[in-house]
């Protein structure tokens, strides 16, 4: 029987899974997918580790599976495998660790609660990162459980791009620049010593329908678009981007919205769904011939540009670009107008290479490289987790340090 680490990525409406066996140097997944549509129809799918579909369960239109009955239904799936794996620890994906958690943790009650403070900073992530911890712990308290955070990587940022400017009595209650998506962004840096050419200096652009960008220099996060929420930096599917903080006053006072309609508004109703009035999916939006398609679509390659600028001038240079998320893995036309856009900074495209999704897509001659890279967030709380459990973590994130 192999030991096996169950990674677990809670969202609102959905909760994916990845099953890595743990007996070999390097975790190696056997088991993914996922139950969406938790709360309208859900839907299971199971595959393995050669996509093959092993099990597949839809509920009736309406039902209301919620997160622990997504979960009771994951265990139920895992246990027609437990002569095969025995499950050693759950990883959990978490946005936010705030101020207090600058690295991976093992999960009890007590941490849990101080999990919980950090809601108001990520409403629509934290909460459901959370339950499935709850309800694993009281189905099976004696089984590790890790937390691995989306903030941590970007803890080791220089305090003046952590900093708003603020007073003490406001940024001395957390409110700074955390960053996001740092999970995707560890597992990239993870990757950069293996490809050619420099890279001390690399900006990673995550493009999904959560968006960010990262600088990264000698292996570490020196500045990122998201800031003190994820709703900051590029316009993303539903989510606004940055915006000027007197929008926000003038919703209040001209429009007499209150904190939670601007809250749906900034996180639900904005970005490439609000500016186009079509959808929030890139695909559909470059399939597209409507006006305010093209203008979304414009909008979002146009801020992509802005903050590579931003970045570059972080890191005092540029050596290499890569492009990881749903669409800067399969999108070859955003990369094609970003990289094109970029030419300033010494990008220049190779225009087959990037049709044929790289890995590298920028001509030799390219004075700084571009590379997609997918990334593999479940394989980096996989990492962390069986490190944690094995008492090798604090040594490691010392050496990090």
């Amino acid at each position: 029987m192999t030991n096996a680490i169950l990674v677990l990525n809670a969202g609102s409406s959905s909760i994916k899974f990845s099953l890595f066996a743990d007996d070999a140097a390097e975790p190696e997944l056997k088991l993914r997918g996922q139950i969406e549509g938790l709360y309208t129809k859900p839907h299971f799918v199971a595959k393995d580790d050669a996509s093959t579909q092993l099990s597949e369960h839809a509920w009736e239109s309406g039902t209301r599976l919620g997160h622990d009955g997504a979960i009771a239904h994951l265990v139920e799936f895992l246990q027609g495998y437990r002569d095969q794996y025995r499950l050693s620890a759950v990883g959990h994906r978490v946005v936010h660790g705030g101020m207090e958690f600058s690295a991976p943790v093992r999960v009890d009650a007590q941490t849990v609660a101080r999990l919980e403070q950090y809601i108001p900073l990520a409403p629509l992530h934290q909460p459901h990162n959370l339950s499935p911890i709850r309800f694993i712990a009281g189905k099976s308290p004696d089984l590790p459980q890790v937390a691995c955070f989306d903030t941590a990587f970007h803890r080791q940022q220089p305090e003046v791009a952590q900093s708003f400017a603020l007073p003490a009595t406001i940024t001395d209650r957390g409110v700074r620049r955390y960053g996001f998506h740092g999970l995707s962004y560890e597992f990239i840096a993870s990757i950069l010593p293996g490809l050619q050419g420099s890279t001390e200096r690399v900006i990673v652009a995550h493009l999904g329908n959560g968006a960010s960008m990262c600088a990264i220099k000698t292996g570490k996060s020196v500045a990122s678009t998201m800031g003190f929420t994820a709703v900051d930096g590029l316009p993303m599917g539903t989510r606004c981007g940055a915006i000027d903080p007197g929008v926000i006053l003038y919703l209040m006072d001209e429009m007499g919205m209150d904190a939670r309609a601007i809250e749906k508004l900034i996180y639900q109703q904005s970005g490439l769904l609000g500016v186009s009035g079509i959808s929030s999916d890139m695909r559909t939006l470059l399939a597209s011939s409507e006006p305010r398609a093209r203008l979304a679509v414009d909008l979002f390659i146009y801020r992509i540009g802005r903050e590579l600028g931003s970045l570059a001038a972080a890191l005092g240079g540029l050596d290499a670009l890569v492009f990881t998320g749903g669409i800067g893995e399969r999108a070859a036309t955003i990369r094609q107008r970003v990289c094109e856009d970029a030419s300033w900074l010494g990008v220049a495209l190779d225009g087959a290479a990037n049709n044929a999704d790289g890995p590298r897509i920028s001509a030799h001659s390219s004075r700084v490289s571009a590379w997609v890279i997918p990334t593999n967030e479940e394989l980096m709380i996989a990492r962390h987790t069986r490190r944690l459990i094995a008492g090798k973590w604090q040594a490691a994130a010392t050496t990090d340090a």
